[in-house]
């Protein structure tokens, strides 16, 4: 089997980017986030105002193209969607497109700064997943939905596979998250996350789709073929930008183009290099039982509710820090013994 390499487009304006697409005719990509309307509100920050999806007219031609619901831009610009799941669905169900992410929450080292926030992120994103596929099933669009996993370990990304493993069929695609800034090496990087889960899912069952992921992962890649069905980048125009500043010249469209292309050979040509397997060795997530009974009250209060938002039973936006010492407060005094944990 080949893996696949998605090219990331900045937009779908027509111009020098739309059509060497065209030419290329390799599978792009676009963030839902560029297909966003916005408005500069009283006070200077920007308001989301819907969706440009005229644009999207401007997809002829292409090979196929896929949506992604933007996650860490969002996240780490505005600190959250700025729009409803079903304001996303109703964009997912605008245009043909080939595949549409479920909306996530990653839970890069820059967004989720400790332990239980990226826990917290990974109930949220099992959460989303289950609303985008209810209304992509009401919408008549399931055939193209692709649930997305979340994590920060490798077992990580198994629990939240537990949890989706409705959608762990064979032949479907399924996405795994924060993957751009992650290191290809090491007992929690790309490889390490990608192996476990092919220990772990159906063989034969759903192939994996990595979003972001550097061209250098490519031959380490190669052995998991039969997992990995393709991997997205946009990693061209950060070089665009820098090519450009290095030669003092502006960062044109047609400018980029070219790098887009070049790009997107080299990733092709890469495919071709001999395989590189790489030893790895898991490490566990790490746990701890705080010795503090309060806190060991809040830890199991946080666990019980992100439950409850795995399984659709709470929404994830109710949850507040009085509400979870509330939580706690009753755990605390229903069960002194919790001293003794």
């Amino acid at each position: 089997m080949t893996i696949e390499v998605i090219v990331g487009l900045p937009h779908l304006n027509e111009g020098p980017i739309l059509q060497r697409a065209r030419i290329m005719q390799q599978p792009m990509l676009i963030s839902a986030n560029c297909l966003s309307r916005w408005r500069t509100a009283s006070g200077g920050w920007r308001e989301w105002r819907g969706w440009r999806t005229g644009q999207l007219g401007n997809a002829h031609g292409l090979r196929s193209l896929d949506l992604d619901s933007a996650g860490y831009v969002l996240m780490s610009r505005y600190g959250g969607y700025p729009w409803s799941i079903a304001d996303y669905m109703a964009l997912a169900a605008s245009y043909p497109f080939r595949r549409f992410a479920a909306a996530d929450y990653c839970c890069e080292a820059e967004i989720a700064a400790d332990r239980a926030e990226v826990l917290d992120r990974i109930a949220r994103t099992v959460a989303t997943n289950r609303e985008c596929r209810s209304r992509a099933h009401d919408l008549g669009i399931i055939d193209r939905f692709m649930p997305v996993l979340q994590g920060r370990y490798p077992e990580d990304y198994e629990r939240c596979a537990e949890m989706l493993a409705w959608s762990m069929n064979p032949g479907t695609i399924v996405g795994v998250g924060s993957m751009c800034r992650r290191d290809i090496h090491g007992p929690d990087g790309l490889i390490a996350v990608v192996a476990h889960l092919d220990a772990v899912l159906p063989n034969p069952g759903p192939r994996l789709h990595l979003f972001g992921v550097k061209g250098a992962a490519i031959p380490f890649l190669q052995p998991y073929a039969h997992r990995v069905a393709s991997l997205d980048s946009q990693a061209w125009g950060a070089a665009a930008r820098r090519d450009a500043r290095r030669r003092q010249v502006s960062k044109t469209d047609a400018f980029a183009a070219d790098h887009m292309e070049r790009w997107t050979i080299a990733q092709l040509d890469r495919l071709r290099e001999p395989h590189r397997p790489l030893t790895i060795t898991i490490e566990p997530a790490p746990s701890q039982i705080p010795s503090d009974p309060w806190e060991a009250a809040i830890q199991q209060a946080q666990a019980e509710i992100r439950a409850l938002i795995e399984t659709g039973d709470l929404a994830h936006d109710e949850v507040t820090t009085g509400w979870i010492e509330t939580w706690a407060a009753d755990i605390y005094r229903a069960r002194p013994s919790i001293a003794c944990l």
